[in-house]
């Protein structure tokens, strides 16, 4: 019983990894707060709330859709090209299959669950 008790005690809760690692991830491909702040529906304070670690993305409210979504855009795309640099390329160039910069479509609902699709379907051909 102990160890289980111990496991618990230990074990990260699911709203603190989310929240920092969306801002590790908006850091690493060198999103503005103000960008990330628009993907997530939050308004600029809070995100910066959010990477002090002062405020926890909540699963109940559209915030954490909005953060696996972008998370998978970001596993993705480290997937695909392994590269911080390459990543952010890929995001702030026009993509022809898309129709448009994926920067900008991420922005939206509808734009980033397509741009989530089309990484998808392009690490399932890798």
């Amino acid at each position: 019983m102990a160890t289980a008790t111990i496991e618990t005690a230990t074990k990260p809760d699911a709203a603190h990894v989310l929240s920092k690692a969306v801002g590790r991830a908006a850091e690493r491909l060198q999103l503005s707060r103000a960008m990330l702040a628009t993907i997530l529906g939050l308004s600029p304070a809070t995100i910066t709330r959010l990477y002090d670690g002062k405020y926890i993305l909540d699963q109940k409210r559209k915030e954490w859709d909005f953060a696996l979504l972008f998370m998978r855009v970001f596993r993705s795309l480290d997937s695909i090209v392994s590269n911080d640099e390459t990543a952010r390329v890929w995001l702030n160039n026009n993509n022809l299959a898309l129709n448009a910069r994926p920067i900008e479509l991420i922005t939206q609902t509808e734009g980033l669950v397509r741009v989530v699709h089309y990484l998808d379907t392009s690490r399932g051909l890798v």
